[in-house]
């Protein structure tokens, strides 16, 4: 696809309507295009102004839009760069419709468990025997529990590998979001305590075993089943845990709770 050059830029005088969105609207094709690269510094305002044919203020408009949805970011003093990464954009569309639909814990982990579901029923078809295997090392790692810092990016890493052998792009990365939310959601309910660690990562080690021993009999409805069953009881047991008691689950302190861990996920993901 060729690219424009700086001084060398067609016209891209829009049409009728509401000028920022229109502007917002091609900016967004040519950066999801490959037009404008990811890294890449957007053109100066005075020069997108000249394209569009709008003023500074139209352009600044558009880029302030193109940033809150994770597609540019104003560094001041650089400019604006293109940063359409998939993690962020994600991270910003989920964050925003669990505020807007009050989404609770068990609605969002629910969701998680139902993409590991299908995640497993790919990987039985998909994954080689060495990525199944790298799933059951990432399992082991998870056999003795005597660090919270060390379960934590174990957890992740078992939680995160599961999408990966299912070579889905989308399952993976949305997969590889919700993860790192419910992990952080169970650090939160623990307050970091190694002895609820071992109550809630350590209880599940029989089940991530049972659950690779699935994959790696080519057993798609068997591991589709752990799996899932598997979602259900981690949900349980962090929920159990006496922070969590103290909340009733129809509590709204469960969704500004779970948006709190999104909007730090977010902001995380958007450095």
């Amino acid at each position: 696809m060729a690219h424009d050059t700086p001084g060398n830029q067609p016209e891209r005088k829009i049409g009728r309507g509401r000028v920022a969105d229109r502007i917002v609207d091609d900016l967004r094709e040519r950066i999801l295009g490959g037009d404008l690269a990811n890294g890449s510094r957007l053109p100066a305002e005075r020069e997108l102004a000249e394209q569009y044919g709008v003023s500074g203020a139209t352009v600044r408009e558009a880029v302030r839009v193109l940033g809150a949805v994770g597609l540019v970011s104003v560094r001041h003093g650089s400019g604006s760069f293109v940063t359409a990464e998939t993690n962020t954009m994600i991270a910003m569309s989920i964050a925003a419709v669990v505020q807007l639909q009050d989404v609770g814990v068990a609605d969002l982990l629910g969701v998680l468990g139902a993409l590991n579901r299908f995640a497993a029923q790919l990987a039985v078809r998909d994954a080689t025997d060495a990525e199944i295997a790298s799933l059951r090392e990432a399992a082991e790692k998870l056999a003795v529990i005597d660090d919270v810092d060390r379960t934590i990016e174990a957890l992740r890493a078992f939680l995160r590998r599961l999408s990966e052998i299912s070579h889905n792009a989308l399952l993976c990365a949305l997969c590889r979001y919700l993860v790192d939310v419910q992990v952080d959601l169970a650090f939160e309910m623990s307050r970091g305590r190694l002895s609820e660690w071992r109550r809630v990562a350590g209880g599940l080690h029989d089940d991530r075993l049972a659950i690779v021993e699935a994959l790696e009999s080519r057993s798609a409805e068997r591991a589709a089943d752990l799996v899932e069953a598997y979602t259900n009881r981690a949900v349980s047991l962090i929920l159990a845990a006496p922070q969590a008691k103290k909340i009733r689950i129809s509590d709204p302190r469960y969704s500004h709770l779970l948006t709190d861990l999104l909007n730090t996920k977010l902001n995380s993901a958007a450095r």
